[in-house]
């Protein structure tokens, strides 16, 4: 019994080495099954400010909303405008996020009343000033990125995998992310965003999760802090409501001019 017991043991642990995941399989799973849980809710309006601090302390805000629509097979389409302040209302900004190719982009600038095409190259750039560059505002598609799976970690008593997440997107700020993602949501709880010259360059909180329809969800408020500039920028959400009958019709370029 004792021989048969140890071969068994051997055979066992043989097993799992020759069919264990490596660092990469593991990430890719992850950011998978994150994806997985969050399918399924169509379309999703909410009203959100915008919260701007330089270094010295001084802060302005702007208040919006969004509308995006969920894309089967491609990233998602969302819509962004601007209420206040006066300077800034009625600014608009569409994203059509893809999985493999370049995200399409448009500003709408009342000021000059013309739709400007947001560059692929130029994706880097920051948005209206703030710390959020184009590209953090895209949709955040698995094939967009090449994963690692670093360890897991407890972060104030929550389960948390932390991945490395590598961009895909020739024109990225970024060389690299590094996601700690909570094990209950599958949802992200912080980001670290690594410049072109690999150092840490921005880190974004996810902060107050709330659940919606039983499955999904949202956090009521995102900081972003620029540790380079000393730069913040502060997204307060409120009011989701999914599954409001949104078509592609709400999302192309015409709706930018009428997005008052």
């Amino acid at each position: 019994m004792k021989r048969t017991s140890i071969l068994a043991i051997l055979l066992s642990l043989l097993f799992n080495i020759a069919y264990a995941e490596s660092p990469e399989e593991k990430g890719l799973a992850i950011a998978n099954e994150a994806d997985k849980r969050d399918t399924g809710w169509t379309d999703q309006i909410a009203n959100m400010k915008m919260t701007l601090k330089n270094k010295q302390g001084d802060s302005h805000e702007r208040v919006m909303r969004i509308t995006t629509l969920e894309v089967q097979g491609d990233g998602d389409k969302s819509l962004l405008s601007f209420d206040n302040p006066k300077d800034i209302k009625g600014t608009a900004f569409l994203s059509h996020t893809h999985s493999l190719t370049p995200d399409d982009q448009w500003l709408y600038l009342p000021a000059l009343k013309r739709v400007k095409r947001i560059s692929s190259s130029n994706k880097s750039g920051p948005f209206v000033g703030s710390e959020y560059a184009y590209e953090d505002l895209a949709s955040q598609e698995v094939e967009k990125y090449k994963y690692k799976w670093l360890r897991d970690e407890v972060v104030d008593g929550r389960d948390q995998f932390v991945i490395e997440r590598f961009p895909q997107y020739e024109h990225s700020g970024y060389t690299r992310q590094i996601v700690w993602l909570d094990k209950e949501m599958y949802q992200p709880t912080k980001l670290e965003f690594y410049d072109r010259k690999n150092a840490q360059l921005k880190t974004l909180i996810f902060l107050d999760y709330n659940q919606y329809l039983e499955q999904y969800w949202r956090p009521d408020r995102m900081e972003m802090t620029n540790h380079q500039t000393g730069k913040s920028t502060t997204l307060t959400w409120e009011g989701y409501k999914f599954k409001n009958g949104l078509t592609d019709r709400n999302f192309d370029k015409n709706t930018l001019k009428r997005a008052r």
